[in-house]
């Protein structure tokens, strides 16, 4: 890191309240290596002004998936996201974000990297509401719920077994009436419900769409720049954020939109583990 590169420390409320010991640590690092300047907003707005009022200081913050992703989107927001990069140490119950992109864990680590890492340029999704994504997308916003609910009858099944009834089957898969377009390009259609659909950016300037239908062995995947989708009253799950109801909604790819600083051998490999279901 250059001598003349100075910080701005962002550290969020919640990762202050819930693992002080760990915001010690990572200040202790930073401070160490660099000139410092450490700001502990106790709000949202607060947090924005920080962020807006950092002068030529380089930003990272000290907090949770939900944290990074505030500080991306206000930076987008002020078409200033393009301007260096960001620094980041995943301090929370939240960071399954940071790490897939490829943020070390640990506060040392994940402080060095600040340090002495390297700034990588990621690709954004962005919506027609200046909405951001980092990861990934997934429709309905209740995957999640709906396998928790699977293993709650793996569960019931096990206990059952001992009983003269049968036990239930487990919950059919819901089907979606969705219609998915991918640059201009029919996917699905109302006429042929859906039971996910995935989108995320895949690091090569276009985003990865992966199609479930309840019926099919496979799934459909394909790569684009833009993708709407469409349909009754539906819900999204965007990182860690559910958004809706919507009735339509179009992503587009930004490449390189904004940069990250990540460790020197940090590559594909994190990249790729994080996209191992598809999501």
């Amino acid at each position: 890191m250059s001598d003349h590169d100075q910080l701005l420390v962002v550290i969020d409320p919640v990762a202050r309240r819930m693992d002080g010991e760990s915001v010690r640590i990572a200040k202790d690092v930073l401070c160490g290596g660099s000139e410092a300047k450490i700001c502990l907003p106790e709000g949202p707005e607060e947090f924005a002004r920080a962020l807006a009022r950092r002068g030529h200081r380089r930003p990272v913050v000290v907090g949770d998936d939900r944290a990074l992703l505030r500080a991306v989107a206000l930076l987008h927001r002020d078409r200033r996201l393009g301007d260096g990069a960001l620094g980041l140490v995943p301090v929370g119950s939240s960071v399954q974000l940071a790490h897939s992109l490829g943020v070390p864990a640990g506060p040392v680590a994940a402080a060095r990297a600040v340090l002495d890492g390297v700034v990588r340029r990621l690709d954004l999704l962005v919506d027609e509401s200046d909405g951001v994504v980092l990861g990934g997308l997934s429709i309905p916003a209740a995957r999640a719920v709906a396998r928790a609910e699977a293993s709650v009858w793996n569960a019931c099944r096990s206990l059952v077994r001992t009983l003269v009834r049968p036990a239930p089957a487990g919950p059919a898969a819901r089907a979606h009436r969705l219609r998915v377009e991918a640059d201009g390009v029919l996917l699905a259609d109302l006429d042929r419900p859906v039971e996910a659909v995935s989108v995320r950016a895949d690091r090569d300037g276009r985003a990865e769409v992966l199609i479930r239908h309840p019926s099919a062995t496979e799934a459909v995947r394909t790569s684009a720049l833009t993708v709407t989708v469409s349909g009754p009253d539906f819900r999204y799950r965007a990182d860690t954020h559910v958004t809706g109801p919507v009735r339509t909604r179009t992503w587009t790819v930004r490449p390189g939109a904004w940069g990250l600083t990540l460790p020197v051998t940090a590559g594909a490999e994190t990249w790729a583990e994080g996209r191992q279901d598809g999501s």
